[in-house]
């Protein structure tokens, strides 16, 4: 049997200690909200993350019929409200975001977008929505240079108008609930308005990241006058929070759907909001709400030891850049060396490397720039990736390069760079009937652009593209154009096995989600880990070079092994919020990132 590295000794001493502080607190926050309810890209870490505030057990959670795991108990159980009153998953979607929105309001919500991957077990088909925000058609490859035509700081482009992109979120849970929803459109916005009329405790993570925004959330008068109280000190932990205008906007999506956001006085105020910003004023107009559609696309899917693991691709790098992570380390006994073993490193963050470099040269909006999606993906060219890797050290700097797979286009773009914010939200569904949901929500940075209109954030997820133009010659495939979507490390995922749902998995964490659902995927498929632990166990990461280990955990007493095999090596927070359901043979099991506040539900 293969020894697991499970998150014991100083690892669940640490999390145990964690669970004992928030424990008092947590059941507050639930016996006020919820009375007689009972709950069953490089260098962007250091650029204002999310940072991983909140703490609760990973513990397994074991249903027979239904689940939801989401980062915060408040939208878990919404979403297993809907599907008790017989709703389906696409239902409790809807329900699931909406509360997102409202209760961790600095990661998601109305004002962004959405990746979902989704089952549908009538059918037995997997497909892929695409709900990404747009650059505004009024927007130019040189919205994020200055006036000596240099790219502007990262921060001075995020907060303001000029990052916020077509909100995409509305659009996703209307048309696709529309097609695959069960339960009334209208019958689904009831808990968030309930929450957002009487009001919800924020939470100790919501309080710690207002209070680590220093002035930038102050900056503007919607966010100001809501994170703040009457003196103007940042909201605490168990303070009672309402938004009248938050619970307005539902109703008047749940009266009026999709086409009531994307016209009208909602639309009208958030391109007010965006071109009147004070200081960095956007481009978004009423024609980009317009013309905003949201795309239906095939999965990608890679075999990995027999089973299939789908998500979505671009604009999202995530399940091309996962796909060949685990493509390469596929040529390797990792079962056999073991998650204890610096060897196993060694592979899996040399493999991450190779496939950044790649994602870096070749991935942006499909609509826009071809990809050799299926050339990046074949044995072959993997094979040859993973023959890069027979060495005993780590990979030098000058052999990771973008290879060259089989593609019948010329490469007429050059390498670019975009930063990812650490922020975001995952959740993960499966209803009695068997459909199956994984989707990552995110407005991008924490808090987004810090514009709120309406009672949400708006986000600055136009910061997700390039920065830089070209790359000599060559326009940078990532870089901002009228009506294209920005690249995305998202990735919502599905493992199949035999043509069924397996395990339903993502996690948030801006470029460093490749590598944390990538390390889930392989400690469950070859370290045999179950969902509690895939969730909890240290992380380590390697996107460019330096290795990135997850401070306070076991993963530090890799860091001497790891630097004698040639790699810098990094501690620091990795706040990641992985949220996985297993299909087991007597129903289902799931848990939640113990770095965050999620919850694992169900009947």
């Amino acid at each position: 049997m293969v020894k697991q590295w499970s998150p014991i000794g100083s690892d669940r001493e640490w999390r145990e200690q964690a669970v004992r502080k928030i424990l008092l607190s947590s059941i507050f926050v639930l016996l006020l909200i919820l009375p007689g309810q009972g709950l069953a890209q490089q260098a962007s870490d250091t650029v204002a993350p999310e940072r991983a505030t909140g703490f609760t057990s990973a513990k397994r959670t074991e249903t027979k019929r239904s689940m939801v795991a989401a980062a915060n108990p408040l939208a878990a159980e919404a979403g297993r409200e809907i599907l008790a009153r017989g709703g389906n998953a696409i239902d409790a979607m809807v329900a699931v975001q909406t509360v997102l929105g409202l209760v961790e309001p600095q990661s998601s919500g109305l004002g962004g977008g959405a990746f979902l991957v989704y089952y549908d077990a009538a059918t037995q088909k997997l497909t892929t929505f695409d709900g990404r925000e747009t650059a505004p058609m009024e927007a130019t490859p040189k919205l994020f240079l200055d006036d000596q035509g240099q790219p502007l700081k990262f921060m001075d482009a995020v907060v303001g108008g000029r990052s916020v992109g077509t909100p995409g979120t509305v659009k996703l849970l209307h048309e696709v609930h529309q097609r695959l929803g069960k339960a009334e459109w209208a019958s689904l916005f009831g808990p968030a308005e309930k929450l957002a009329t009487e009001g919800f405790a924020v939470s100790p993570r919501l309080a710690g990241l207002i209070a680590s925004e220093g002035d930038r959330l102050k900056k503007y008068e919607g966010p100001r006058g809501y994170f703040y109280d009457e003196s103007g000190a940042p909201l605490k932990a168990g303070a009672i929070l309402k938004n009248p205008a938050y619970a307005e906007t539902l109703k008047t999506i749940a009266s009026g759907g999709a086409d009531a956001f994307y016209s009208g006085p909602i639309a009208e105020a958030i391109v007010k909001t965006v071109r009147d910003a004070e200081g960095n004023p956007g481009v978004l107009s009423l024609a980009d709400f317009t013309n905003y559609r949201i795309k239906e696309r095939e999965p990608v899917c890679v075999t990995y030891r027999a089973l299939d693991i789908c998500g979505m691709g671009p604009p999202s790098s995530g399940a091309v850049a996962v796909g060949q992570i685990l493509g390469i380390v596929e040529n390797f006994d990792l079962r056999g060396l073991g998650p204890q073993n610096p060897e196993s490193w060694r592979l899996i963050g040399d493999a991450q490397r190779l496939a950044f470099a790649d994602r870096e040269r070749y991935l942006a909006d499909p609509d826009f720039v071809p990809a050799p999606i299926k050339g990046l993906l074949t044995k072959d060219y993997l094979g040859t990736r993973a023959a890069l890797l027979d060495g005993d050290k780590a990979l030098a700097a000058d052999a990771v390069k973008a290879g060259e797979p089989e593609w019948d286009h010329a490469l007429l773009f050059g390498r670019g760079e975009a930063l990812e914010m650490p922020s975001t939200s995952h959740f993960s569904i499966v209803d009695s009937e068997g459909n199956v949901i994984s989707m990552t929500t995110t407005i991008e940075s924490g808090f987004g652009s810090r514009l709120m209109t309406n009672g949400f954030l708006l986000n600055n997820e136009l910061t997700d593209f390039s920065f830089k133009t070209h790359d000599g010659a060559l326009p940078v495939a990532n870089r901002v154009e009228p009506g294209k979507r920005p690249r995305s490390s998202m990735s919502p995922t599905i493992v199949m096995k035999d043509g069924k749902p397996l395990l339903a998995i993502g996690s948030p964490g801006g470029s460093q989600i490749i590598g944390y659902v990538a390390q889930a995927l392989i400690a469950y498929i070859d370290w045999q880990m179950p969902v509690e632990e895939i969730v909890a166990q240290p992380h380590l990461i390697n996107r460019f070079g330096t290795y990135d280990i997850e401070a306070g955990t076991t993963a530090e007493e890799l860091a001497e092994p790891l630097k004698a095999l040639g790699y810098e090596v990094k501690a620091g927070e990795m706040n990641s919020g992985l949220h996985a359901i297993e299909v087991t043979a007597t129903g289902l099991a799931g848990s939640a990132d113990p770095r965050r506040e999620g919850a694992a539900v169900g009947e």
